[in-house]
């Protein structure tokens, strides 16, 4: 007889694959985006390194509305792209911003000192693969699969590549 729950996957090392409460993440987001707006964007963007992601300010249009949003998201470098992962939080729906991204690819995020204008994408095929393990290998990498089993579709990597320059 099996003691593996549904829930947890066999693959998930030890039931890691915990996450905390709804209301929890939420909150947290509130926080980060305060964080940010009270400081002027002083505080709330990091880069990334060989063991942490970036934190950057991504500037959508709304698909519906037409008016501008912001999120913060998680990120890697890829070469001149810069690569994060459609998820809301872990839970199932996509985030509003990649909605809105594939409707408008044209963006712009806010890095630790710059502004870069971009085009989104989502990753495919073998560049996904390279690029999901580039994240697993980050701290907190190990429980990837685990968390990304929670969901029923497929995580989305974003690739927001440099925009052409304006002519």
């Amino acid at each position: 007889m099996s003691t593996e729950s549904p829930q947890t996957p066999a693959f998930s090392p030890a039931g890691s694959a915990r996450l905390p409460p709804r209301w929890f993440i939420r909150s947290a987001w509130v926080v980060h985006r305060a964080i940010y707006n009270v400081t002027g964007g002083r505080l709330g963007l990091r880069p990334p390194s060989a063991k942490v992601w970036g934190m950057m300010r991504l500037h959508t249009i709304g698909r519906r509305s037409g008016a501008p949003r912001a999120a913060i998201v998680a990120y890697v470098e890829d070469g001149p792209n810069l690569v994060t992962m459609a998820m809301n939080g872990w839970g199932d729906p996509p985030p509003a911003w990649w909605l809105n991204l594939r409707t408008r690819p044209a963006a712009s995020v806010d890095l630790p000192g710059e502004r870069r204008n971009v085009v989104a994408r989502d990753a495919r095929g073998a560049e996904r693969e390279r690029l999901w393990e580039v994240f697993r290998s980050l701290e907190g990498g190990d429980d990837l699969d685990a968390h990304a089993s929670r969901r029923s579709r497929e995580t989305p990597l974003v690739v927001l590549e440099p925009a052409p320059a304006a002519r």
